[in-house]
């Protein structure tokens, strides 16, 4: 027996040895570590090809705006920033694999700017399995804002539910009755989340019946928005105002077509329609209708738009400004200022250097943070969202202008 024994014993110590090995690796990959002077490198998985790709590219062009403006200036105490962005399409069977080959394969410091609600859905599991930071996100969808929030996601913008929020005051504001408000919305947890934000608002504001109002849908990454249209036209009361929760292209070809069965409805979006697709999409047809931005008017005087025009002009010369990049830039901008702080952090050590977990705890240590936008950003272990400003807009002769509900005009 004795001879037995002595016999398993090497057996059980090398299993016990890979077993070792393999805890070790997770661990490295929890602790992916950028020592001074070296590369940081920063995941994206977005859409760059589609109906949606103007998204995706404005995230990207915004935030690949700013890393440049700071890599110019010579980095961050030395560390250079680079932007590894992966296609995913809009579709969340994609974005599951690109979050785990970027933070697996390429050991990215964080995902950033990730674009749209359906792939958020798959993303934020992936993030917190993963242990790496999702940051600034550009969807308003209730799965990044848990309550407590997760740890790994933080984001930069409004909620849709904020965004809806100040529609249905709008709308009421102008004499709008809660049940000539309709919802079209694409058919999915984007369009669910913006939906529930509205009916929230209608509930909130007194109105119970708000589920019961017309809400037509569309699948996501189609145009096939004439079944969503038909269930507008056979509500009980006539719509005059539409809120849409939708990407631009099915948002302007419903717009098109209701605009004939629907004369002098108001049609409203939320921001992450695409502004200035969706411009593109209507030409003329555009006259009028509003989206609730996330981010300042880029007419503004304040500093955040005059630097985010500069810059877009010497390091993207061809590009045209929009909100979407706007929006990327913030991003990239606020993340910096986290990195600075965890690369300036003397607790950590130089020989610790910059990890998954450390520009956790530096963003959430970021307090009255002034970036430019007229209001401070404040993070903490319990407030992951940046901000809760919503700045609407119409849009008059093409242009976008700055919305104030009281000289909106019913027809």
């Amino acid at each position: 027996m004795k001879m037995g024994l002595k016999t398993k014993k090497p057996s059980l110590w090398l299993g016990m040895g890979f077993i070792f090995l393999a805890i070790l690796a997770v661990l490295s990959l929890c602790r992916v570590q950028v020592v001074r002077g070296a590369e940081i490198k920063v995941g994206m998985s977005t859409v760059l090809e589609g109906p949606a790709s103007a998204l995706g590219q404005g995230m990207k062009l915004g935030m690949e705006t700013y890393f440049k403006k700071v890599n110019d200036a010579g980095g961050i105490h030395g560390n250079t920033l680079r932007l590894v962005a992966l296609d995913d399409g809009y579709e969340p069977t994609r974005a599951a694999p690109n979050m785990r080959k970027l933070i697996d394969e390429e050991n990215v410091i964080a995902i950033l700017g990730n674009v749209g609600t359906p792939t958020a859905i798959v993303s934020v599991p992936i993030a917190n399995e993963k242990k790496t930071l999702l940051f600034g996100a550009f969807t308003g969808a209730e799965v990044l804002r848990k309550s407590p929030p997760d740890r790994y996601v933080i984001n930069y913008r409004a909620s849709y539910a904020e965004e809806t929020a100040a529609m249905i005051d709008g709308l009421l504001q102008i004499g709008i009755k809660p049940e000539e408000i309709a919802f079209f919305t694409q058919n999915d947890g984007y369009g669910d989340a913006g939906y529930r934000g509205a009916v929230a608002a209608l509930k909130a504001r007194g109105y119970a019946d708000a589920e019961k109002l017309a809400h037509g849908r569309y699948t996501r990454n189609t145009l096939n928005v004439e079944d969503g249209l038909a269930t507008l036209l056979d509500a009980r009361v006539p719509p005059k105002a539409v809120i849409m929760v939708g990407a631009y292209a099915p948002c302007a070809k419903f717009i098109k077509l209701a605009r004939e069965e629907l004369p002098g409805a108001i049609f409203l979006n939320v921001s992450f329609v695409g502004s200035t697709a969706l411009v593109k999409e209507l030409g003329p047809l555009s006259e009028g209708v509003i989206i609730t931005q996330v981010v300042p008017h880029l007419d503004s005087d304040l500093p955040v738009v005059k630097e985010y025009l500069v810059d877009l002009k010497n390091f993207s010369a061809d590009a045209a400004p929009d909100f979407v990049s706007l929006e990327g830039y913030i991003v990239a901008r606020i993340f910096v200022e986290g990195l600075k702080l965890a690369i300036n952090n003397p607790s950590a050590g130089p020989e610790r250097g910059l990890t998954r977990e450390s520009i956790i705890d530096a963003i959430e240590s970021l307090k009255d943070l002034d970036i430019g936008i007229g209001v401070p950003i404040t993070y903490s272990k319990t407030e992951h969202q940046a901000s809760h400003k919503v700045w609407p807009t119409v849009i008059k002769n093409g242009k976008f202008v700055n919305l104030d509900w009281a000289d909106l005009k019913l027809k």
